[in-house]
């Protein structure tokens, strides 16, 4: 920042992952900030999620190449942390993905950049305006349920014809957080009989609530409610009454959607070999878990398994599937961070123990910062 230009210049990356599509920001969010901030934007940077670097420049930003974005900007914006960190200038404060990336923690540290990973959110009230995890994942549900219905060999909906009729397909979501009941949503407006089941209690109302069938399973497992809103990680022994009691549900169902995860951690085992093996042929599994191991035996990430004649799609990235609206709505939760960080043109109000801006840093990050 300099005496001359007082507000805060963020860049826009464009972003270099395999398969990455999305953008940080949109144009419409950064012309709802032009008023206390800068933007500059990286050329292309919103190509891939239909935003051309015009709309960029008529919402108020400069098209500038990579190397000129990452000397002159003050904050960095991406979807994902950039593959190499090791040409970004010291000292520069980072916003993406990447905040549980062991490999992205070590760059950051070596360069003495601060990184807002934004996995790193506190699950608040006051921050949930800015959770890109979750608005990602309403995203990720919805396109669990399209992803599935083109691998099914049946309809989704009841069809009554002059050939005569067609039952309503049955699907179940594993794991009822937003991406769980995205999916049930999703195929409770495509017409299917709609199944949801979480290890938190808690989520049966909000199951029902969507007009799906809440599976219980009795006294085979205590509920797993924890007050941050995740389920808690349950034992091996836990684990393997939870899949044994599910299995006789599961044959039933044709389309199923997976998506418990425990951050930081391994995705727990929620279908294994067994289980798998009688399911009707035909059955279809989306399963959002598998960037951190799957909820499947047989999940392998970004790759579509056939096992007894079942379907299992290892799901990854899935919100950059639907790139403009992924884009849209993560860069809502970027520009609320943003104005939170940025109250005013005077300048970034960075501080370690600020309850949003302290986690977002990472303990590392934030002992270093208050030395």
């Amino acid at each position: 920042m300099t005496d001359t230009n007082p507000r805060p210049i963020i860049g826009l990356l464009s972003e270099r992952h395999d398969g990455e599509r999305r953008a940080a920001i949109v144009p419409a969010d950064i012309k709802r900030m032009a008023n206390r901030v800068t933007f500059i934007v990286e050329r292309g940077a919103g190509t891939k999620s239909g935003y051309s670097d015009q709309a960029y420049m008529e919402a108020g930003a400069a098209i500038v190449d990579r190397t000129d974005l990452k000397s002159s900007s003050d904050i960095l914006l991406g979807v994902r942390a950039p593959i190499d960190l090791s040409d970004l200038p010291k000292g520069k404060i980072l916003i993406s993905l990447g905040g549980r990336d062991i490999d992205v923690l070590d760059a950051v540290l070596e360069r003495d950049i601060k990184h807002l990973g934004l996995e790193r959110l506190p699950r608040t009230t006051r921050a949930q305006a800015m959770d890109v995890l979750s608005s990602q994942a309403t995203v990720a549900g919805y396109a669990a349920v399209i992803e599935g219905a083109r691998e099914l060999d049946v309809f989704l909906p009841m069809l009554t014809t002059a050939a005569g009729s067609v039952k309503p397909a049955k699907m179940i979501a594993l794991g009822a957080g937003v991406a769980g009941l995205q999916a049930i949503a999703t195929a409770r407006r495509l017409g299917a009989m709609v199944h949801g089941f979480d290890v938190r209690e808690a989520a049966r109302e909000q199951i029902e609530s969507l007009g799906a069938r809440f599976v219980s399973l009795g006294d085979a497992l205590k509920s797993q409610d924890v007050a941050n809103g995740y389920a808690g990680e349950q034992s091996a022994d836990q684990q393997a009454r939870l899949r044994q009691a599910l299995a006789s549900t599961l044959a039933q169902m044709q389309l199923i959607v997976t998506s418990a995860q425990i951050p930081g951690r391994t995705a727990p085992l929620l279908i294994d070999d067994a289980a798998l093996s009688s399911l009707t042929p035909g059955t279809v599994i989306v399963d959002l878990a598998a960037e951190t191991g799957g909820n499947t035996s047989r999940t392998k990430p970004g790759e579509t398994i056939r096992f007894n004649g079942v379907t299992i799609i290892g799901s990854v990235n899935l919100p950059s599937q639907m790139a403009a609206d992924a884009s849209r709505l993560f860069s809502g939760n970027i520009r609320a961070l943003l104005e939170y960080l940025i109250p005013d043109e005077t300048g970034v109000l960075l501080q370690s123990e600020d309850p949003i801006v302290g986690p977002l840093l990472g303990v590392d990050a934030v002992l270093r910062t208050a030395a």
